[in-house]
């Protein structure tokens, strides 16, 4: 994993928030699901923890004999999360829709601009501390950085996935046919 492949998974979040309507960013497809600004919302926060882990590994050695879940490990030297829906905790029922797309874009271009600086002080530590991950074990630094980017994918089939239902109740939208075609080989 590099700054540019997260990059680039950010950068596509940017790209195609500018093509939606607000309405369009909050409509869920379902009761019990996610809109993008919700899907939006959760990576702005889960990313967020994730990158203070990345900080409080490079700052300490604590944990450095603790270690990944099985799980973790196969997910780690597959570089991606499973090919499956993943529920969440319970509190993710409670992940509230943005207050407006320039809100999520703004947290998204930070968020990209944070990975150069979690890089360069990744490099430059020497402390190879841990943290526990709540399901998968310890994370030192720089697999915290990485879960954070696999995060980011593994949500794109479930922005896909919103995208289809959008395109399916806006068929006159030229705008979401275009993202589908770009998205058909996920």
């Amino acid at each position: 994993m590099g700054n540019m492949d997260f990059s680039t998974t950010i950068g596509t979040w940017l790209t195609d928030l500018q093509l939606y309507t607000f309405e369009q960013i909050c409509r869920k497809p379902s009761k019990n699901s996610w809109s993008l600004g919700q899907v939006g919302m959760h990576l702005i926060k889960e990313t967020d923890y994730f990158f203070e882990q990345v900080r409080t590994c490079a700052g300490t050695d604590d944990n450095q004999d603790k270690a990944k879940s099985m799980d973790a490990v196969i997910m780690f030297r597959n570089g991606q999360f499973p090919d499956e829906m993943i529920e969440g905790p319970s509190s993710n029922q409670n992940t509230p829709q943005p207050a407006n797309i320039e809100l999520l874009v703004s947290d998204f271009k930070r968020l990209r601009k944070e990975i150069e600086t979690l890089e360069s002080l990744i490099f430059k530590t020497t402390h190879d501390g841990k943290t526990k991950h709540p399901g998968l074990g310890h994370f030192n630094a720089n697999e915290w950085l990485q879960f954070a980017e696999m995060h980011f994918r593994h949500h794109l089939r479930q922005k896909k996935r919103i995208e289809d239902f959008l395109a399916s109740n806006y068929q006159n939208s030229t705008t979401i046919t275009k993202i589908l075609r770009k998205y058909t080989n996920l």
